[in-house]
């Protein structure tokens, strides 16, 4: 139920609290070394989330902290209302998903209560937001950000691996419904959603909405290549090819290039982190939901502003610590335009030879990364030379008088074992651009071959008879169109175990493959499967593999 008596004091201001309001000055602990105000607090209420988007979250989800670890509802307004009386006037609430937090309207209308609090934000995957908004306006909500990365329900539940376009879209009608004008958030992924900026700047037509183009960022655990990534210019010129554009004024610390099709109702939007960072006016803090105060997305530094609360700490010394972190930000994040600047990184493959190389000049990992990443840099590692190939006697999976025997691994150790392969499809000129247009009628071709990879790493002792039972603890595929008729598909497989991961990597790339054919085949009987092999493969007695 609604506190109304706190609502009606907060919609009754007194006239030096509405003062307050629009004149709230930024304290010196809030203030960096580059002269930055940092007046707006990102709030994460939950690492819950009812989606799995495949840039966002492994498809079995994540391992969730203990729920003593989570800031508490009493925690989260003692800290938001420590930084808005240091000069906070903004608080955006993000999660994971914020409107599975148990007590969102609650701690709406408690944040909406704090007299310097002007706006009060969330972004959303929309999925049940048409049903709680109007409880959420009531309560103090001002701002919407709604993530939307397809028109197509059928893209949405590959894209999210979950149902749910209609209640989006659902959401961001009521939304306008009730007066706000939302930001739709697009993360534009090449091969995935880019051939849809055109119809996201025809549905602002009429709709009354803010779409915000965003460029692919390489999060920790994101499967992030260049193959993947569209850039801002990229976009521009696709969306001029048909609309003529008009410029708008960008406001102070805004993080979006506004532009608008004239005579449209709603307008655009692109968010250039990649290719062209704002780092310079950012005025964000990032306060995680177990309470760990982040200056910078990028960053790796976190204080614990939880355990200093508990440990009643008092404002003072919050304040001294909250300064502390805020001195330390840096100029801007870990910069990764010079990886933009290859001459062709798009056709880089995972496979090539260069990635082996020197991997660290082609994949941005961020500093936060803690968890090691699946590619070959860290495969090859370690450089202990592989044994010498062994002949048919020694065949550990066949006996002495020629017959086939699973292997005895109990004695062995576990270590962390690491393999890559690789393979294409050769496709007609005609499958290919239909591969890349998304007009075949069984889907988008890359998306479902990607999901089929991964289920059948999990299933190879079941398709391979003396292949062991193993946990795969990380299958990742990439699947990329090179031009003019070759689909290329990239299998990382990672395990703790007594054996190696190998044939669940070829196993990955197989029925990929596979997956593809099938998918085409009504356009494209000709269409070859080729050059599966292992890439390279690390862990275990036979140490460091590498294809030469």
């Amino acid at each position: 139920m609604m506190h109304l008596g706190r609502t009606f004091s907060r919609l009754m201001l007194s006239p030096s609290r509405l003062v307050l309001r629009y004149q709230s000055t930024v304290a010196p602990a809030l203030i960096d070394t580059f002269q930055r105000k940092h007046d707006y607090l990102r709030i994460s209420l939950t690492e819950r989330c009812n989606l799995r988007c495949q840039y966002c979250m492994p498809e079995e989800g994540v391992d969730l902290s203990p729920a003593d670890d989570m800031l508490q509802f009493d925690e989260v307004i003692k800290l938001a209302s420590l930084f808005a009386e240091l000069g906070v006037t903004k608080i955006r609430l993000t999660g994971g998903e914020p409107l599975v937090y148990p007590q969102l309207s609650a701690l709406i209308e408690e944040l909406a209560a704090i007299p310097t609090i002007t706006d009060i934000a969330m972004t959303t995957n929309g999925v049940t937001l048409a049903r709680q908004l109007p409880k959420l306006q009531a309560a103090g909500l001002t701002q919407l950000n709604i993530s939307l990365d397809t028109l197509d329900p059928n893209l949405f539940q590959i894209i999210t691996r979950r149902r749910g376009h209609d209640r989006v879209l659902q959401g961001i009608d009521k939304a306008i419904e009730l007066g706000y004008t939302p930001k739709v958030n697009v993360v534009v992924t090449k091969g995935v959603n880019d051939q849809e900026l055109l119809g996201f700047v025809d549905w602002t037509k009429n709709k009354l909405v803010d779409v915000r183009f965003i460029e692919l960022m390489p999060f920790d655990g994101n499967r992030w290549n260049f193959a993947k990534f569209v850039s801002y210019k990229e976009m521009l010129e696709v969306i001029e090819s048909k609309y003529d554009l008009e410029r708008l004024e960008d406001h102070a610390n805004d993080t979006s290039k506004a532009w608008r099709v004239p005579g449209y109702k709603g307008q655009l939007g692109f968010i250039t982190s990649m290719s062209n960072h704002f780092c310079g006016t950012c005025n964000r803090l990032r306060l995680t939901a177990n309470g760990q105060l982040k200056v910078c997305l990028f960053g790796a530094a976190e204080i614990n502003l939880r355990d200093a609360l508990r440990s009643d700490a008092d404002d003072t010394t919050l304040t001294e610590m909250i300064g502390q972190a805020v001195s330390k930000k840096k100029s801007q994040h870990a910069d990764p335009s010079h990886l933009l600047a290859l001459d062709n990184p798009s056709n880089v493959s995972m496979s090539d030879p260069r990635m082996l190389l020197d991997s660290t000049a082609l994949v941005f990992q961020p500093p936060s990364v803690s968890a090691p990443q699946l590619h070959p840099a860290s495969i090859i590692s370690s450089r202990r030379p592989l044994q010498p190939f062994r002949s048919y006697s020694t065949l550990s999976h066949v006996t002495a008088d020629g017959g086939a025997h699973m292997v005895d691994v109990s004695a062995k150790q576990d270590t962390t074992r690491l393999a890559q392969a690789s393979g294409q499809v050769r496709v007609s000129p005609a499958a290919f651009q239909a591969i890349q247009d998304n007009r075949l009628k069984k889907g988008a071709v890359l998306q479902v071959a990607e999901l089929a990879g991964i289920q059948a790493s999990k299933l190879t002792s079941t398709l391979i008879p003396l292949c062991h039972n193993i946990p795969v603890t990380s299958c990742r595929l990439e699947l990329m169109l090179q031009a003019p008729d070759t689909v290329s598909v990239v299998a990382m497989v990672k395990t703790t175990g007594k054996t190696g991961v190998e044939m669940e990597a070829l196993t990955a790339v197989s029925v990929a493959c596979l997956t593809v054919y099938d998918m085409i085949k009504a356009v494209d009987k000709t269409a070859v499967v080729t050059n599966i092999q292992l890439d390279a493969k690390s862990g275990g007695k036979s140490g460091v593999f590498e294809r030469s």
